[in-house]
């Protein structure tokens, strides 16, 4: 039936145990090495956005500082620009005031003028009118 062989079968166990022994370091040594390097470097990896989420957090706080200052400072500009125009608007606003007074005193100068000359000359005319009133009154 089945006979067993001692030598084949010592001579199988040498021939296991040698692939074992070969495969151990040819295949399984340097794949475990490899799984643990590469281990390692998730882990660091791990560790880096750890830290870099830190770093994130410390840049966004400084943009929204940066932010915080140029918004500050453009209100501060609009702030004297809407100022300067509001100055530069109330003094061309007096200069127009001041040329207006000064075109009405003109005109009421001119007005004056113009009175004096028709009362003038309305006084030159009484005589003719007292005449002409004369003339109606003893026509009637």
């Amino acid at each position: 039936m089945l006979d067993i062989n001692p030598i084949l079968l010592l001579i199988t166990f040498v021939v296991f145990v040698s692939l074992i022994a070969v495969l151990n370091s040819w295949l399984y040594n340097p794949l475990f090495a490899y799984m643990n390097k590469r281990d390692d470097d998730i882990r660091k990896d791990l560790e880096k956005v750890g830290s870099n989420d830190e770093e994130i957090n410390d840049l966004n706080a400084k943009a929204e500082s940066i932010i915080m200052n140029a918004k500050l400072e453009a209100a501060a500009l609009r702030e004297k620009v809407i100022a300067d125009a509001k100055e530069l608007a109330e003094s061309k606003l007096e200069a127009k005031r001041a040329e207006l007074a000064q075109e009405y005193l003109d005109f009421q100068k001119a007005l004056e003028v113009s009175k004096n000359e028709l009362t003038t000359d309305l006084m030159s005319q009484v005589p003719v009118f007292k005449e002409a009133v004369k003339a109606k009154f003893s026509q009637i």
